[in-house]
């Protein structure tokens, strides 16, 4: 996920003469790093890395598709919809509340990413602008292209340069990924016998590779506390968040990775029969098949995790959660953000449109005063 200016409108814009964040090296100019590597030496890499990846995508993706096959292939439709029927309203506000939880932490996403650029915009269009991006990505899938076009198309109107938006879509995508190992982490040493079922290593390993992740994110915590650390990323330096940013990044990652995991849980049918920290993993797990199958929103991938790790009275019970899932967290805020899209723009060209007609009478005035 990949974002230097003037000054936008007053208070919303970013900031501008002294205070003008530093651009990403070379980003204006798409200078590549003196020590990049040429594109003879890195072309091998990255068509081996791509073929790879390829493989890899397919197989997770065909077996995800015999596995729901398999589920559906005796799938009883009238337990499917009494499974449905049976969740509570409770459960369903329930539902929707955590996912609001979810869309307002990934809104801190973007603010965060616009402190570390030293940018400012008002926290509205910020909102706006997180929000409808991942709902947009979040079921259309590919979010670099995605989440980055509507990114763009918000903040442009504020000032932000594309080489600004891509830079706050690399911290936002750093932001969720630092969340996420910090869950993976906790789940793997806390509840190292549970998960074994779902990942086949013995109890003890778990708890090995739960405190590596742990370890690793106080190093990166260190690594950054001691002074400006920068990455490449796509032959640019991208200077990364200092000590106090990275923690909040991780919080806010745990927040919207629990709440949204959260959404599903209290969908579950009761009794459920799994606690919260194992189901955690088991859906960051789903998550991780999801993002690397690209498939839309993990679409397929994801409900054949779910189905094949989580204990539930039935299969048509965890389907009628997965479907109401889908719905709360994902149908509705991409049709509410598709929304906001329209009127933003039916705005946009109103105001536009006033302003020209305004501009075209200002002339006739001064021709018809000077005639």
């Amino acid at each position: 996920m990949l974002y230097d200016h003037k000054a936008g409108p007053s208070g919303t814009g970013a900031e501008s003469g002294g205070n003008r964040p530093p651009p990403l090296e070379g980003a204006d100019h798409g200078m590549p790093l003196d020590n990049a590597p040429s594109k003879k030496e890195a072309w091998p890499r990255q068509r081996i890395g791509k073929y790879v990846g390829g493989f890899i995508s397919v197989g997770i993706a065909t077996l995800s598709i015999v596995i729901l096959f398999h589920t559906l292939a005796h799938l009883n439709l009238a337990h499917l919809r009494a499974a449905i029927a049976a969740t509570s309203n409770g459960q369903i506000l329930s539902a929707c509340g955590l996912a609001v939880l979810s869309y307002l932490a990934l809104t801190g996403y973007d603010g965060l990413a616009l402190k570390q650029l030293r940018t400012r915009v008002h926290y509205g269009r910020t909102a706006f602008a997180s929000f409808a991006s991942y709902a947009v990505s979040f079921t259309l899938g590919f979010p670099l292209v995605t989440a980055g076009t509507v990114r763009y198309w918000v903040y442009s109107q504020v000032g932000l340069t594309a080489s600004k938006v891509a830079s706050l879509t690399v911290i936002a995508g750093v932001t969720f990924w630092l969340g996420m190992a910090l869950v993976i982490g906790v789940t793997l040493l806390l509840r190292n016998e549970t998960i074994s079922p779902v990942d086949h290593f013995a109890p003890g390993i778990n708890s090995l590779m739960g405190l590596a992740v742990i370890v690793a994110l106080l190093l990166y915590l260190a690594w950054v506390s001691m002074g400006r650390r920068k990455t490449r990323l796509q032959g640019f330096r991208l200077e990364l968040p200092g000590f106090r940013l990275t923690l909040g990044q991780i919080a806010l990652g745990v927040i919207d990775l629990c709440s949204a995991a959260g959404v599903l849980y209290v969908l579950l049918p009761e009794p459920r029969h799994i606690d919260f920290l194992t189901f955690a993993a088991i859906y960051v797990f789903a998550c991780v098949l999801g993002i690397v199958s690209h498939a839309p929103g993990g679409i397929g991938v994801f409900e054949a995790t779910m189905l094949k790790f989580v204990p539930v009275s039935s299969q048509e019970a965890m389907l009628a959660s997965l479907l109401l899932f889908r719905i709360i967290y994902y149908l509705l805020p991409f049709i509410l953000a598709l929304s906001l899209l329209g009127v933003n723009e039916g705005v946009r060209r109103w105001k536009g449109l006033g302003e020209a007609t305004h501009r075209m009478q200002s002339v006739k005035e001064h021709r018809d005063q000077s005639e």
